[in-house]
């Protein structure tokens, strides 16, 4: 089913915005309706426009997805303990710290003892909790199995988060390094060099030609300081633009998976994502064709999520997923031969989750190396800049000190 945005107000008259599954506007509507919501605007949300916001990456939402994460586990403990539905909810409502984690499980809970399903109550909390989770939920609903979908669910989250930490880890010295390196110029350029330059004007000493450059640099810097500020502010807005159209996005996609430095790890990063959102969907009894729709957000790459698109319209024909995926020669070979002998083995689901597992170690690999290789080149940079600033200012000194002696 087609993802839906909307708007409405609540009956405190509280702003609500969030998105729904539904067959049409009219269905969003009829059923913010039924929660006593009064609809504003309901319109259809296709994958790219869910990505379309550059800085909706940044976006801050109601509950973290650790706090997700610890909701997923704990309700999973508590109903595979043997407890009902709305006591382990009443139970999980006394632990959050935060105020509105704990609005949260209060709706969710009142939306349970009103008869409504727990899948219900999830897709209700304006777009916090991802389809992918509502719809395991719902298929563990339907087969009987809630608990052992909520514990997929909290495993997929959990090894999502690990791996986002272990990008962030990984970016963390570099960016500290790179920011550090930024600093000391800057003080270098408007602090220090304008002290030797003083110096050089009262000793008339000669100054060669690479001095001279450095000392203009020094000038740009201390007058013109404040222009990379707005010039940050209008290429922001640019890029927030060009993110929002498809064609460049695709396009700007195309190159990074052609590039030879990050192509591959791309790649490696968005199949391995893929991979685990649709083996765990499969594995909890989500059709194919709805786990591919459902799949296909979690793409990053335009690329690689167009070739998802094409592949789920081949599968609808009867074709295989291999057979769909290796036709649009984006993901990698090594992936689809796996699905391959998922497919022809009939265990699709953990196939797809040994491709996750194999690409995750990759991306791992791949990103250790790219450290491995930057922070040494960085340092170098870094040391060459430095050298050439000392010579560039010790060479008038000497040309000095030999004239007066």
């Amino acid at each position: 089913m087609p993802l839906f945005r909307y708007k409405a107000l609540s009956s405190a008259g509280e702003n609500l915005i969030g998105q729904m599954e539904a067959s049409s506007s009219e269905e969003v509507i009829a059923r913010l309706q039924e929660q006593g919501h009064l609809p504003i605007e309901a319109q259809r949300s296709d994958n790219l426009s869910e990505q379309g916001s550059l800085f909706s990456l940044f976006k801050k939402s109601e509950m973290s997805d650790a706090q997700v994460l610890q909701f997923t586990q704990q309700l999973a403990t508590l109903l595979g303990a043997g407890q009902p539905l709305d006591k382990a909810l009443g139970v999980l409502l006394e632990l959050p710290e935060s105020a509105s984690a704990k609005k949260i499980l209060e709706r969710i809970r009142e939306s349970v003892r009103g008869g409504g399903t727990l899948s219900n109550a999830l897709e209700q909390q304006h777009g916090l909790f991802s389809r992918l989770m509502v719809n395991m939920v719902r298929a563990g609903e339907a087969g009987g199995g809630l608990q052992i979908s909520l514990t997929r669910v909290a495993e997929y989250l959990e090894r999502s988060r690990e791996f986002r930490m272990k990008l962030v880890n990984a970016l963390i010295y570099p960016c500290i390094l790179m920011f550090m390196v930024v600093v000391a110029f800057f003080l270098l350029f408007t602090l220090v060099l304008p002290q030797f330059e003083s110096l050089f004007e009262d000793f008339g000493a000669e100054v060669p030609w690479y001095t001279t450059a450095l000392m203009w640099v020094s000038h740009v810097v201390r007058d013109w300081w404040w222009v990379p500020i707005p010039l940050l502010f209008i290429g922001g807005y640019w890029l927030q633009k060009q993110w929002q159209n498809p064609a460049w996005r695709l396009a700007v996609d195309q190159r990074i998976l052609n590039s030879k430095l990050f192509g591959t790890l791309v790649a490696r990063i968005d199949t391995a994502r893929f991979a685990r959102t649709l083996g765990t969907l499969v594995q909890s009894g989500v059709p194919l064709l709805n786990a591919l729709n459902l799949s296909r957000p979690v793409l990053f790459n335009q690329v690689l999520g167009q070739s998802v698109d094409v592949a789920s319209n081949e599968v609808k024909t009867g074709s295989g997923l291999a057979y769909a995926l290796a036709k649009q020669k984006s993901f990698p070979r090594l992936a689809v031969q796996m699905i391959q002998v998922g497919e022809e083995s009939g265990e699709l689901d953990t196939m797809l989750l040994k491709v996750a597992d194999t690409f995750d170690t990759e991306a791992n690999h791949s990103i250790s190396r790219l450290m491995a290789a930057l922070l040494p080149v960085l340092t170098l940079l870094m040391t060459l800049m430095v050298f050439c600033i000392i010579i560039a200012v010790l060479l008038p000194i000497f040309n000095l000190t030999g004239a007066v002696v």
